[in-house]
């Protein structure tokens, strides 16, 4: 008799997904001392202290029951205005917005609603890694459409042209880009939203890292026009701009008939979000604006550090406008990104990611998250500069 573990059991898109390559080297990293690691994509602040209060007192008070399957009206409200406010953006807190564990549960959600078997969704590459996977777990397929460094990472509206068929059901942006750090021009996402007008498509736009730009204004996709926002559906969180990451509060924001849709697949496998990381996430919202500020800041000298000393190691790097990543060429080195970052971790402790885990466009470099502490991004650089001593 077979055993019940046995793989054949998988469902073949299941089984076909390829494994993560940012945990690989994360679990790797583990079970060794002395790493310093540029490897998670996740911020080394704490939560700030008014956010965990507000958890705390929501505790407190006794808040330890299911929500709304949408989330709580308030924080939905909180959500709407702070797209308001910062992008002129209006969406009805009601039917328009939807509360998820997290922006990948709000990405899950999408893809699940909008994707019929054999669907396309084209997604710019190199691209965070659950993009792909996503689209595959709802039946669809991935269509990707790599960029490219001579370009700052910049996709090409005309290869976007060229790739759609009569398949095509949706657009994927993700900008600020995860791993590259690049953001999409206004002039760019105006190409490709009427490329989606042209042929029908929904666009589906995370902007996770809104407001984590540098010297830029971050371009909102629905904040674009009328006709952009009825088309599209904008997935975000506060994982990134709050220090929120194990908090897991998320959300959609899209047409109403659209979101009506996510809230289906999410009230019969989630239920609702966590309901004191409910009550947090109003407070970030609604007082937290320093907090981001600060943290920007510091980002922001540690992106300058990072990639001046990445250029000064031959590790051409172009210079990231928002997130918390650079994204060097290695090819200095002789090696490919997975031996590169294999040897680097093995003989100098520091953890970064391959860059072909992101996709097409992302062989031969090497992604490398500034969130961590100044001076372990010192050090770090003080390492692989003894490394490409050694074999660049």
């Amino acid at each position: 008799m077979s055993e019940i573990g046995n793989t054949k059991y998988l469902a073949k898109r299941v089984a076909g997904l390829k494994p993560s390559g940012i945990r690989k080297f994360f679990d790797i990293a583990a079970t060794m001392k002395d790493v310093i690691s540029l490897g998670i994509g996740e911020p080394d602040f704490t939560t700030p202290k008014p956010i965990l209060e507000a958890g705390i007192r929501s505790l407190q008070k006794g808040e330890t029951h299911y929500t709304s399957n949408s989330g709580r009206l308030e924080l939905r409200t909180a959500i709407a205005a702070n797209l308001e406010r910062l992008y002129g953006l209006k969406y009805d807190p009601v039917n328009e917005v939807i509360a998820t564990v997290g922006v990948s549960e709000a990405l899950y959600l999408t893809m699940t609603a909008v994707l019929d078997p054999g669907d396309e969704v084209i997604i710019p590459t190199p691209c965070f890694v659950s993009y792909q996977a996503e689209v595959i777990l709802a039946g669809g397929v991935p269509v990707e459409i790599p960029s490219r460094f001579e370009d700052n990472f910049q996709v090409d509206p005309a290869h976007i042209a060229a790739a759609i068929t009569p398949r095509t059901k949706a657009i994927f942006l993700g900008y600020p880009s995860n791993p590259t750090g690049a953001v999409a021009s206004r002039e760019t996402i105006l190409e490709i939203a009427k490329l989606a007008e042209q042929h029908d498509l929904l666009l589906l736009s995370d902007e996770i890292y809104d407001r984590l730009v540098y010297g830029l204004q971050h371009v909102c996709v629905p904040a674009l026009g009328e006709n952009i926002k009825r088309r599209t559906i904008l997935l975000g969180g506060l994982s990134k701009d709050y220090a929120m990451t194990g908090w897991r509060i998320g959300y959609a924001a899209g047409p109403a008939d659209l979101i009506k849709g996510l809230v289906r697949i999410h009230q019969y496998t989630i239920m609702s979000a966590p309901t004191t990381a409910q009550d947090a996430a109003i407070e970030a919202l609604t007082s937290g604006e320093p907090f981001v500020r600060e943290m920007l800041a510091e980002y922001d000298r540690r992106r300058r550090l990072l990639v001046d000393g990445l250029n000064r190691l031959g590790l051409r790097t172009f210079e990231p406008r928002g997130a918390f990543y650079a994204f060097p060429n290695i090819r200095a080195s002789g090696m490919d990104d997975e031996t590169f970052c294999q040897k680097l971790l093995e003989e100098q402790h520091v953890a970064v990611i391959p860059g072909n885990s992101f996709g097409p466009g992302g062989e031969g470099f090497v992604r490398a998250c500034y969130a961590t502490e100044y001076s372990k991004i010192e050090e770090a650089l003080e390492r692989m500069g003894k490394f490409m001593q050694k074999y660049g």
